[in-house]
């Protein structure tokens, strides 16, 4: 497999930009995006093989524009939408909730 996707040992893409004393998660919601993958590849409700794949299935340009925990969210969500544990109606009311506006 060579796409965007698998991009070790990529020439080109410059050099790897490490933060002194980087935090594990840079916001809180980073970890909750992983904590919710994590529960849900434990629950059952998708195994290691399908997360991967849906990664791989982020349009290349989404995927090098959004961060880390971003995919592992898309990819979660996509999931398990697709699998009937949630309906999108369900998910855009609750980032509605979570977001605060009263519309």
């Amino acid at each position: 497999m060579n796409g965007i996707h698998d991009m070790g040992g990529m020439h080109g893409l410059g050099p790897i930009e490490r933060e002194a004393d980087e935090p594990v998660f840079h916001h809180e919601w980073e970890g909750k995006a992983l904590a919710l993958a994590r529960v849900a590849l434990a629950g059952g409700h998708f195994n290691l093989d399908e997360f991967r794949h849906v990664m791989e299935r982020i349009p290349p340009v989404q995927y090098l524009s959004i961060s880390y925990y971003e995919r592992w969210l898309e990819g979660t969500v996509a999931l398990l939408a697709e699998k009937g544990v949630i309906s999108a109606d369900e998910f855009s009311a609750r980032l509605t909730e979570l977001s605060g506006d009263p519309s």
